[in-house]
């Protein structure tokens, strides 16, 4: 397989984390899955002034020290997948923080993107909010309180700020995945169809949507 570092990138609820220990087993490589605990995150769901900044800064700092590690000689010896891009900060920046918050995010990020080494392969999932919110819906309450979860509105934002990112996006080879009618956990025929087109993938963006 040409790539080493494969990253699997969607917004709330489409499956990344699934996915990527899934893709994980099958490659026989290690995962990074992101800590998504955000002390910050149920006063910036509950509209606190201040508290997008805090929870942004947060998410940024915490991406930045699992990525930084990273060597590209080490990950030329073992395959790697991780459940997000360090690029992914910035679409939620530009979606909660306002101009003078984004001055001060911005030249952090700066700083910190320097460090981090980039994916050989970005995997896109993309779904229909409605979906989203479907499978969000369906997500087991956490045992130790319900964790905050976005609204419908938010979720209706950020997916339609995805897929302007990612229509755009030309920093690495791109496979876009159709998922509305895959579910990575247990669709192990159309796992097999997306591990295939992925050893076979070269430059630019490629899509794969499952056969009915």
């Amino acid at each position: 397989m040409a790539f080493h570092y494969l990253a699997v990138e969607g917004p709330i609820g489409v499956g990344k984390t699934a996915l990527a220990e899934r893709l994980a087993s099958r490659l026989d490589a290690t995962t990074i899955l992101e800590d998504t605990e955000n002390p910050f995150l149920g006063d910036f769901y509950g509209d606190r002034p201040g508290a997008a900044l805090q929870a942004q800064l947060f998410y940024l700092l915490n991406r930045h020290r699992q990525l930084s590690g990273l060597r590209q000689a080490d990950l030329f010896l073992q395959a790697t997948v991780c459940d997000y891009v360090f690029d992914k900060d910035k679409i939620f920046a530009y979606l909660n923080l306002d101009d003078n918050e984004l001055f001060i995010y911005q030249r952090l990020y700066d700083l910190l993107a320097r460090d981090v080494p980039a994916p050989d392969l970005v995997v896109y999932l993309q779904a229909p909010t409605g979906v989203l919110i479907d499978r969000l819906r369906r997500r087991p309450v956490d045992p130790d309180g319900e964790a905050p979860r976005p609204g419908e509105d938010y979720l209706r934002e950020l997916n339609e700020a995805y897929q302007h990112f990612f229509f755009h996006y030309t920093a690495t080879p791109l496979l876009v995945v159709e998922t509305s009618e895959f579910d990575p956990e247990t669709d192990d025929t159309a796992l097999d169809e997306l591990v295939r087109q992925i050893r076979g993938m070269g430059k630019g963006t490629q899509y794969y949507v499952k056969r009915k």
